[in-house]
This record gives C-alpha cells, sequence and structure tokens, in this order.
C-alpha cells in the first residue's frame, strides 16, 4: 500500500462551507475505504488527535485551526443493482443521491436534494428535511473503528434521533451506507419541488453551515429567532440571515468567536423571550481534540 501523503498546515476556511477557520497541522485525502483504514490506523499508533471532514457543512472550526490530522473524505462510490437497494460510499455527495434516486423513479431520499453533506455526514448528523430522516431508508452502515477494523452494522443495531446517531459516540469513520427505497412515480416531481421551496427560503448562496439549532418540540428555531426581532443582527463579519433566521452567515470574513458569540446572544434573546433553551447542531471542532 502506498504511503500516506500528508500536507502540513492547511487552512480549514477552505474545506468548510462557513469558511471559517485557521490551518490543520496535518491534512490527508482519502478516496478508498483501505485508506481509511490505513490512515485510522496511523493515528491510533501514533496518538495522533484525527477528524473526519466531508464537505463541511456543518461544523465550525477554531480560528487557532486544528492541532491534529483532518481527514477529507472522499470515499464516493456508488453501485445500485436492479432492486431498490443502494449501496454508497460515505464521501458520496448526499444532494446529488437525493437527485438520482429521484430521477430513477425511488422514493425516500428526496429531501437530500440541496443538502450540502456527504453521505457519511448526513448518516453521522440523521440529516433531515420535510419530514424526513436519512436514518428512515437505512439498511446498514460500514464502519472503520479507530484500531482500523472494518465492521457493518444493520439498521436494527442503531438507535437514531433527531439529529443524532451512535456514531457522535464511536471513534472510527463511516465509510459507506446501503439504503433500501420505495418505487414512486412522483419521486422526481417531489424532489423539485423540495429543491425550489429551499432555494426559496435558505441562502443557499452565501457562507453558513446550513441551519444552525435543532427545532424545538413542537416549534422552528427559525420562528423564535425571527420573532426576537434578530434577522441581520451580527456580531462582527457573522451575520443572521435575512432569509432564514436559523441560518448564521459568514458575511464579511467573519471568525469563529464572533459567531460564537451571535449563537450565544440568539439563545440568549430567544431564553428570556419564550423560556425555550435552543440547542446547538453545530460541530464545533476545538484546536485541541482528545480522541487519540
Amino acid at each position: 500500500m502506498a504511503p500516506l501523503k500528508f500536507l502540513e498546515m492547511y487552512p480549514l476556511k477552505k474545506l468548510c462551507t462557513l469558511g471559517i477557520g485557521g490551518a490543520a497541522r496535518y491534512l490527508l485525502e482519502v478516496q478508498a475505504t483501505d485508506e481509511m483504514q490505513q490512515a485510522l490506523k496511523y493515528c491510533h499508533q501514533k496518538k495522533l488527535p484525527y477528524f473526519i471532514l466531508g464537505k463541511g457543512s456543518n461544523c465550525l472550526f477554531s480560528d487557532e485551526g486544528f492541532d491534529g490530522l483532518v481527514i477529507v473524505n472522499k470515499i464516493s462510490f456508488l453501485n445500485h443493482s436492479s432492486s431498490s437497494i443502494f449501496h454508497v460510499g460515505s464521501g458520496y455527495s448526499f444532494s446529488l443521491l437525493g437527485v438520482q434516486t429521484a430521477r430513477l423513479g425511488y422514493s425516500g431520499l428526496e429531501f437530500a436534494s440541496g443538502i450540502p453533506a456527504t453521505v457519511g455526514g448526513a448518516v453521522y448528523m440523521n440529516a433531515g428535511a420535510n419530514g424526513g430522516e436519512t436514518c428512515d431508508a437505512l439498511m446498514s452502515v460500514d464502519y472503520i473503528d479507530e484500531q482500523g477494523c472494518l465492521k457493518n452494522f444493520s439498521r436494527r443495531e442503531l438507535q437514531f434521533a433527531y439529529r443524532f446517531s451512535p456514531f457522535q459516540k464511536l471513534p472510527g469513520a463511516i465509510v459507506g451506507a446501503t439504503f433500501e427505497l420505495k418505487t414512486d412515480p412522483q419521486a422526481r416531481q417531489k424532489q423539485l419541488e423540495i429543491l425550489a421551496y429551499r432555494k426559496k427560503t435558505q441562502p443557499l448562496a452565501a457562507k453558513s453551515a446550513g441551519c444552525i439549532f435543532q427545532n424545538p418540540a413542537g416549534d422552528h428555531a427559525g420562528k423564535l429567532i425571527e420573532a426576537c426581532g434578530l434577522k441581520g443582527t451580527n456580531i462582527g463579519g457573522a451575520e443572521v440571515s435575512q432569509v432564514h433566521a436559523n441560518f448564521l452567515i459568514n458575511k464579511d470574513a467573519a471568525t469563529a468567536k464572533e459567531l460564537l458569540a451571535l449563537i450565544s446572544e440568539i439563545k440568549k434573546q430567544v431564553k428570556n423571550m419564550a423560556g425555550i433553551e435552543l440547542q446547538s447542531e453545530l460541530r464545533i471542532i476545538p484546536y485541541l481534540l482528545e480522541n487519540a
């Protein structure tokens, strides 16, 4: 097997949709399962902290950067038999998968259209929209533990919840997922309607991490933030979107410190107004991470 090729002091702002973050001490791109195994074994042996990065759409890196190895997941195969089962690499575009399966007349992942995540990231966060969640159509997950051992988990072995998967508590990396969809001649039309609605109601062209806060039970975080009159509020270069209040955007060279301060201010004002403690779904990656 070829030796791992690390880049050093790579600017993380280039790899995440917020465009925020200092430099990674090391960076490595993997394109196959065996490369991910090799990388995780290396980190385990060297006691090197690591972070698995897909499209960087739901994460905030420290202004200092990351003192470890950022592994960029480019495992992007797609296997589809004549049935409704799709086996997909974890680095595959979740949005593209939603479009492609809908075009083929399969229902179950239409909501993925327009979500800027990889399949691995969607499984990890149990991403959802428009009444659907990633776990709904999931059959199994291919996973590599921190010692490089490949495992397969069936859906019945995994407990998912709103924006939660068990992988958030497991060291290692998702490398593949299998979905079972249903035939539906209306799938393509549903997917197009979802994408059109998303384009109309979300600031897709802005630098953002997607929705920042989880929706409280029976309510919507964006509605609560807007009711506080916070649309357009900014701290430094970080701003509450004028389009959708649950999106915080990097309008003018924002720093992680500014974005976190804006998150804190929003939580305080919503708590004061509605008595609701908003919960962030943003992954905040500190400079020092203990996972080695």
